[in-house]
């Protein structure tokens, strides 16, 4: 099994060139496919700030933000087709936008309304709520890979996670499950640099995450999880690997949290303030490539960034026009049908959770 461990894949140079003359760029992806890379990742980052505000306003409760980490989520998020499945970690906002969920929904789960869900149709739900425990989601994961290959299904499932959830006994559990069944299933890891104030050094003695995947026979590949071109390929080559019955695969996604760990933390304590300077914002990294392969001009700029706040505030106004949802929903897909303890338990909700607490 040749895992790409000791090198990592990029498109995108870093911003190094001469600044007169701007770096030079061959078109690699066609410009709709970059268009739409570069307005989600904008309408990310506008989402970010502006969930940020409203936790500092006590609109919202606490919230993981995710800047510095837009390329990555999006990129990976962007490559499934619709009828793949994603299960998502709890930073993995911008995967949603990717995904077509409706911005107000997510802005209702962090009011505490909603669960990221489709409501529409949860029948046939694609993409799970996010998971807070660490690396829970994974096993899940392998399973749905597994229960593709069993009916003969021509969809690949992905687990995001951070580097943080590599240290959890889920993660060995699944991809071990991952190698020896063959399951059709990419693990998506994004490895910012700390799990929560834990430096990626202390945790594991691995020269690389994506090295990982040797030991349980399943491809690892590290690619630079700044550059959204880059992620949106390795993806796809895995995703395909899959469906092409080649099994699973280990993605590190390099890329750094340039804010705190969550509206509650303070990264100042545990890592120097002028550490994010070392790397490029994702972000600059594609509007440099727009600027130099398709002419993007400082007024394309201020036409997606007001797109963006347009639509992140249409969404904070819905998702707040909307009442609480009833109490009785907190049972709603707990057991797959009624529990014994349910009638006792509904009988000691308040009329009014809200003045009765």
């Amino acid at each position: 099994m040749a895992s790409h461990v000791d090198e990592i894949v990029r498109v995108l140079p870093e911003l190094e060139a001469d600044e007169d003359e701007g770096p030079q760029y061959s078109l690699t992806h066609s410009e709709e496919t970059l268009l739409e890379l570069y307005e989600t990742q904008v309408l990310a980052r506008t989402f970010d700030e502006k969930a940020i505000s409203l936790h500092r306003q006590g609109r919202i409760g606490t919230y993981a933000p995710m800047r510095g980490q837009e390329a990555a989520q999006i990129g990976a998020a962007m490559a499934l087709r619709d009828e793949d499945y994603l299960f998502p970690t709890y930073r993995d906002h911008a995967m949603y936008l990717s995904r077509g969920l409706p911005l107000s929904e997510v802005i209702r789960h962090l009011m505490g309304r909603g669960n990221y869900i489709d409501r529409q149709d949860e029948a046939d739900l694609r993409t799970f709520p996010i998971t807070i425990p660490i690396a829970t989601q994974l096993p899940h994961a392998v399973g749905m890979g597994m229960a593709s290959n069993l009916k003969g299904d021509d969809v690949v499932s992905m687990a995001s996670l951070g580097d943080g959830a590599t240290s959890e006994g889920d993660f060995h559990e699944a991809l071990n499950f991952a190698g020896v069944f063959e399951a059709p299933t990419v693990f998506f890891c994004q490895n910012n640099g700390y799990a929560i104030s834990v430096p990626r050094e202390r945790q594991t003695a691995s020269a690389t995450i994506a090295q990982k995947a040797d030991a349980y026979g399943i491809e690892g590949v590290r690619v630079d999880g700044n550059d959204v071109l880059a992620v949106y390929d390795v993806v796809n080559e895995a995703l395909e690997r899959a469906r092409n019955g080649d099994g699973a695969t280990l993605i590190e996604a390099v890329t750094y949290r340039r804010g705190p760990h969550t509206t509650t933390d303070d990264p100042d304590v545990y890592r120097d303030e002028d550490e994010a300077e070392e790397w490029t914002d994702p972000l600059e990294r594609t509007r440099e490539y727009l600027e130099s392969t398709v002419g993007w001009t400082e007024e394309d700029e201020q036409a997606v960034r007001e797109r963006a706040t347009e639509r992140v505030q249409s969404a904070v106004e819905t998702a707040e026009s909307e009442s609480d949802p009833d109490a009785e929903t907190m049972f709603d897909h707990v057991y797959a049908g009624e529990h014994p303890r349910y009638a006792r338990q509904r009988r000691q909700v308040p009329d009014d959770p809200s003045l009765e607490h």
